[in-house]
């Protein structure tokens, strides 16, 4: 059983940062395609940014390419997302996908709320 928890979320001015973390057990990161996805209130669940599953190939969101960058870390078997120059419409429940290589299941994490004021 593949579980994903989120952590690092929390509320923080219009310019700040913050880190969230996204810890894989039941499998590892290598064997997965990791994936950020963000969901404000009364809106759709988005995608904000994805890694491979050798790191080594990293998309994002139009909305948020150059401020924020996913990384993974095989030996901590976490994926996180570095959170720069927030804005206002940043805030939102932010959850961590799985998509393990060849398959087409998923596995989300059970999200972490991160506010930022103005």
């Amino acid at each position: 059983q593949v579980q994903l928890v989120e952590s690092g979320g929390g509320l923080v001015q219009a310019g700040g940062s913050l880190r969230l973390s996204c810890v894989v057990s039941g499998s590892t990161v290598s064997n997965n395609i990791m994936g950020w996805y963000r969901q404000a209130p009364g809106k759709r669940r988005e995608w904000v940014s994805s890694i491979n599953s050798s790191g080594d190939f990293t998309n994002y969101a139009d909305s948020v390419k150059g401020r924020f960058t996913i990384s993974s870390d095989n030996a901590k078997n976490t994926v996180s997302l570095q959170m720069n120059s927030l804005k206002p419409e940043d805030t939102a429940v932010y959850y961590c996908k799985a998509t393990p290589v060849g398959s087409n299941q998923e596995y989300w994490g059970q999200g972490t709320q991160v506010t930022v004021s103005s």
